[in-house]
């Protein structure tokens, strides 16, 4: 029954975790100049993914009789509220939007990383895991190139 509650508790942060990378895309949507439709539809797509891998985990947690995490965490929301206080000094150039985004990934990498370094989380969890870890490492990659070809 341990491995139970510590596997829900682990999709259950992971959820929490994209619904902070759902909800930063969508800030990042917003600041972005409107003549970037190439970087709002990567951040609409990011959004979409998210959103995909939140119902595939809690399809896992609804399949263990468990609720459903429908909140973001508690350190996504301080990190919003940081870069509220940010943008009031330095504006919402290219490079600035990017440089978050990358933020967020990092944080969303880091977190996929402890989960699937967790012992008692069961195989096929894993393999979920691995299966969407994969597609978020790819799009880190492609946020921190974009940030990098973009001068400050």
């Amino acid at each position: 029954m341990e491995n139970a509650k510590a596997t829900v508790e682990a999709l259950n942060d992971l959820i929490a975790i994209n619904n902070d990378r759902v909800a930063g895309f969508e800030r990042a949507i917003s600041e972005i100049k409107d003549d970037k439709a190439d970087l709002k539809y990567l951040f609409t797509n990011c959004i979409g993914v998210s959103h995909q891998f939140k119902m595939e985990l809690a399809t896992e947690v609804a399949a263990l009789g468990k609720d459903i995490e429908t909140d973001s965490s508690k350190s996504g929301k301080l990190h919003r509220t940081w870069l509220d206080l940010k943008a009031t000094f330095t504006g919402h150039s290219t490079h600035s939007v990017l440089e978050e985004c990358e933020f967020g990934e990092d944080a969303i990498k880091k977190s996929y990383q402890t989960a699937l370094d967790d012992e008692a989380l069961p195989a096929y969890v894993k393999d979920i895991l691995k299966k969407q870890q994969v597609i978020l490492n790819a799009a880190h990659d492609k946020i921190k190139a974009l940030r990098d070809s973009v001068a400050n």
